[in-house]
């Protein structure tokens, strides 16, 4: 295998486990993203956004355990609509100005379908809930690439104002993280 393939998931374990991928990680926040996908008008019309602030590390001991976080600037948001973002950022949504930041902090990660399932808590405004998803993982050229897409109910973090009841509490947070040694 050259050092442009992508490993098999039970080689990507392998290499966790044997201490390949010890160390501290840094998120290459240049080239990761973290998008939100949200329905609008009682569902008719697609709502898409972009974090534009995203921080992030990790660490993977000897023994193989992987945690971190990722952090996003809530008040980052940006989905080309001034009112919309305005509205976002405001105590109606994402009070920014008492909650800046949504983190998600990684607990631990498992090879499993085809993927590798990440255990963790996702915190927005305040509240903080166990959350568990499928990622693919590519490593290339020393780079670990991480990219999920993560379905979220927003009431579930106490996110639920809809003027007349038109955005829809479905979401899916789309993420693609670059990480590097550091």
């Amino acid at each position: 295998m050259t050092a442009h393939e992508e490993p098999a998931i039970s080689d990507l374990q392998a290499s966790v486990q044997d201490g390949a991928f010890a160390g501290e990680w840094a998120l290459d926040a240049a080239r990761s993203e973290v998008l939100l996908e949200t329905k609008h008008t009682w569902g008719l019309r697609p709502v898409h956004g972009v974090f534009r602030k995203v921080a992030g590390h990790g660490t993977v001991t000897a023994a193989g355990h992987v945690t971190g976080a990722i952090t996003i600037a809530a008040g980052s948001i940006d989905t080309k609509s001034k009112m919309r973002d305005k509205d976002l950022r405001s105590a109606k949504v994402f009070d920014v100005a008492r909650h800046p930041d949504i983190t998600y902090a990684v607990e631990g990660m498992q090879p499993g379908n085809g993927a590798v399932r990440v255990t963790g808590h996702l915190t927005v405004r305040g509240q903080t809930r166990p959350l568990s998803f499928d990622a693919q993982v590519i490593v290339i050229d020393g780079e670990v690439r991480l990219e999920t897409r993560v379905p979220v109910n927003r009431a579930d973090f106490g996110l639920t104002y809809s003027p007349l009841g038109m955005a829809s509490m479905d979401n899916v947070i789309t993420v693609r993280a670059v990480f590097t040694r550091r």
